[in-house]
Parts: structure tokens; C-alpha cells; sequence
């Protein structure tokens, strides 16, 4: 399935921000949509600062347009805001896109270990995210520092418990 791009990703004035404060809160808004769904239909999650320009989010070659360096880091800063962006490193190079909250992750990986009757198993984090058993669910493939914090959030909530295990981590739900 292909990427549908919205229909502010053809429109050239989209590339530069606008003046207006209206208008480019409106452009803000769509701008951070546009980078969220395009990180979850490609399940993404990391983002190189100096290869964003590159990235087709931010660069729509069918048009010749690209937005500038400044109004990239403006993205970043309102995907920041809302909880959706988090910077890997003090300098800002790498970041985390966070299209799903980890509490959204808790909730859907409970309610898959719930509907499925595992309750009271224990799992690796391998065996969750990567695992057969998994394999149709949405947070199939999730990478694991997401996965861990969506494991301490259902922690916090008594709902599992993370533990150490020979091979690495692993989690019981309750």
C-alpha cells in the first residue's frame, strides 16, 4: 500500500511558512500530520536532522519544492510540544518520532495479551514485538526503546512487570 500525500504536499506556498498566524498554525498543524502519518505507514521512528531536507516528507520532488532547514527545525519544535518528537542528543542532530504514544502502545499490546488469554505469561521483548504470535498486530516490529516504555507505563499501572532474563528482558503481565 503507497503513501497517500495530502493535498497541501502539491501546493508550492506549502514548502515556505507563512506569515499570516492563523495560516501558519494551520500549516504547522498539517505539517506535523503529514510527518506522523508518513513515520506510521513506513514505521518509522528515528529521524536524522541533516537528511530531513532529503526525506520526500520534507522534500516533493515532483513540484521542485523543499522546506528550508528553519522551517524544518519549526516542525520539530511544535512535534516537540504536542509529545511527539524527542531529541536523542544535546546538539539536536537525531530524534524520536513518536507517532504513537507509549501509553497508546500499553493499551494496545494489554489488550492484545487480554483478548488472547495471556494473562499471567511471560513474554521476551523479542517474543512481543517480533514474535508469530504478534505478527498481525500493530506494534509488531515496534523498536524496543518504544516497546519498554510502554511496558513501564503499564508497569506504573500494576497491569505488568518488566524482569531480567538470560537472554535479555522480559515482561509478565497480570
Amino acid at each position: 500500500m503507497s503513501f497517500e500525500w495530502p493535498w497541501q504536499y502539491n501546493f508550492p506556498p506549502f514548502f515556505t511558512l507563512q506569515p499570516n498566524v492563523d495560516t501558519r498554525q494551520k500549516q504547522l498543524a498539517a505539517w506535523c500530520s503529514l510527518t506522523l502519518s508518513y513515520y506510521r505507514h513506513r514505521k518509522l521512528y528515528t529521524l536524522d536532522v541533516m537528511e530531513a531536507q532529503e526525506s520526500p516528507v520534507f522534500s516533493n520532488k515532483k513540484i521542485e519544492r523543499k522546506l528550508s532547514m528553519e522551517a524544518i527545525q519549526v516542525v520539530f519544535e511544535e512535534l516537540r510540544k504536542k509529545g511527539n518528537l524527542e531529541w536523542m542528543d544535546k546538539n539536536k542532530t537525531r530524534c524520536l518520532i513518536m507517532w504513537r504514544q507509549p501509553e497508546e502502545w500499553g493499551k494496545l499490546i494489554y489488550q492484545w495479551v487480554s483478548r488472547n488469554g495471556m494473562v499471567n505469561s511471560v513474554f521476551t521483548l523479542y517474543e512481543l514485538s517480533n514474535g508469530d504470535d504478534t505478527d498481525s498486530e500493530e506494534f509488531h516490529g515496534l523498536e524496543e526503546w518504544m516497546l519498554l516504555r510502554s511496558l513501564q507505563i503499564l508497569q506504573t499501572e500494576g497491569k505488568a512487570e518488566i524482569i531480567n532474563m538470560d537472554d535479555g528482558k522480559g515482561v509478565k503481565f497480570f
